[in-house]
């Protein structure tokens, strides 16, 4: 499969979802043939947390959250706890690329298929902290926000792990 933005068709919803494919895609190609000492590493001192496997594993959890939990009401599987609230980057910096990959591509499966029974207007089951119910649309252009930001993070650490570079 090639990674493109291309949209095969130019309709609102077909946009929407290559995009965000496409910043799924970019996430993973930032971490091909990473070398295993690298993916947990956290070369940022402001940003302790901050490596390649927690990154990808927190863009997971993310799309858990904002589509199996708060879109269609589901529980919150996510590992963050109260003491640990972004447990995620942790779990992802010591676990095997290959599997939080793995895991990643299973979860946009998850999201897909559910998406794939909404209309982008319809209505999330739990409201925003102002009280209102974000549409589809809203929620998977926030999931291509979130993902392009932490793309751009995912860039930097590459670059420092091992000086690779890429769009």
């Amino acid at each position: 499969m090639t990674r493109t933005d291309k949209p095969e068709a130019w309709d609102e919803r077909t946009t929407l979802l290559t995009m965000l494919q496409y910043t799924r895609d970019t996430a993973a190609e930032k971490c091909r043939d990473l070398a295993d000492e690298h993916v947990g590493a956290a070369p940022l001192p402001g940003s302790p947390l901050m490596s390649l496997g927690g990154v990808v594993n927190h863009l997971r959890w993310v799309e858990h959250s904002w589509i199996e939990n708060r879109f269609v009401g589901g529980p919150d599987l996510g590992p963050w706890t109260d003491e640990e609230p972004d447990r995620e980057f942790s779990l992802g910096a010591t676990t095997p690329l290959a599997q939080t990959l793995a895991e990643y591509a299973e979860q946009a499966e998850r999201t897909d298929a559910i998406i794939a029974g909404l209309d982008l207007d319809d209505r999330s089951q739990t409201p925003l902290r102002s009280g209102e119910h974000p549409t589809l649309r809203w929620v998977v252009l926030h999931l291509i926000e979130e993902n392009s930001r932490h793309n751009g993070h995912l860039d930097i650490l590459r670059e420092l792990a091992d000086g690779r570079t890429g769009d």
